[in-house]
């Protein structure tokens, strides 16, 4: 009987034992744990932050947007759509309407002397853009005079240079039609405001923080569309300016081409 108490006596104070063993295990590994949960949780609201770093500029740009009333704002964004839309459209056919004259005028004048008039028409209709319509036009009025061949290059690239700045009048009136709309929306805005501040009959800035605020929004919404647009109409000008050089220079070197060619055949 008392060897059995003794068994249990040493159990149970082996069993305390491992229990207080593990308590204190436990209480020794509780700091760590709370320093590991600490970290997770920073290093999580830091990459929210980030997250929300690299998705503010969208989303504060669609609640300015919001804020500043769909009726303005709207307007100033199709203004917006339709400029591009003609920009990249005068683009595209302004790139494709781009000649290497100088190899074309060789190409011309080699065909001009090896193979006549109808040799060198024959270039022309193989190359696209305007200076090789041009060059056909003339050497469709050889036969006739030099005269008559100049006039009718002088006459087509009128006719060319219209087909270049077709549109891009609609391109300018979408740049002076976003920052009005824009001033417009500042000034209805300010008559907002003051219509509340003469409904309250006092001044206080919580009455007019909100007129005030739709106001410079669409103001800078509109000046936006307007500076975009217009660094796509300064490249389209440029690049009109720079096809009609060419269409002048290639003018002259066809009348040029024209009169060494008749001077040629009357030897």
């Amino acid at each position: 009987m008392k060897r059995l108490f003794s068994i249990l006596v040493i159990a149970a104070v082996m069993v305390l034992g491992a229990g207080n063993l593990n308590a204190a295990n436990d209480v020794n590994t509780l700091p760590g744990t709370i320093v590991n949960f600490v970290q997770d949780e920073e290093a999580a609201a830091a990459a929210d932050e980030a997250e929300e770093e690299t998705l503010g500029f969208h989303q504060e740009l669609k609640k300015r947007f919001i804020e500043g009333g769909p009726a303005f704002m709207g307007i100033v964004l199709l203004c917006l759509i339709l400029g591009l839309a003609v920009a990249i459209e005068r683009i595209i056919f302004l790139n494709l309407s781009t000649t290497n004259t100088k190899k074309l005028a060789r190409n011309v004048e080699d065909a001009l002397n090896s193979g006549g008039v109808e040799s060198a028409k024959e270039v022309c209709r193989n190359t696209k853009g305007p200076v090789a319509s041009i060059y056909y036009q003339g050497l469709d009025r050889a036969d006739e005079s030099i005269d008559a061949a100049e006039k009718a290059v002088v006459a087509y690239g009128g006719v060319q240079m219209g087909q270049l700045e077709k549109n891009v009048s609609w391109l300018s009136l979408f740049i002076a039609i976003a920052p009005m709309l824009g001033f417009m929306g500042t000034v209805i805005g300010m008559i907002t405001a003051f219509d509340r501040i003469e409904a309250a009959g006092d001044m206080q800035p919580s009455l007019v923080a909100g007129g005030i605020k739709v106001a410079l929004l669409t103001t800078v919404f509109g000046l936006i569309v307007a500076i975009i647009l217009q660094i796509f109409y300064n490249y389209i000008i440029a690049k009109i300016d720079s096809i009609v050089n060419d269409m002048e220079d290639a003018s002259i070197t066809l009348i040029d081409m024209l009169v060494a060619y008749k001077n040629k055949k009357r030897i």
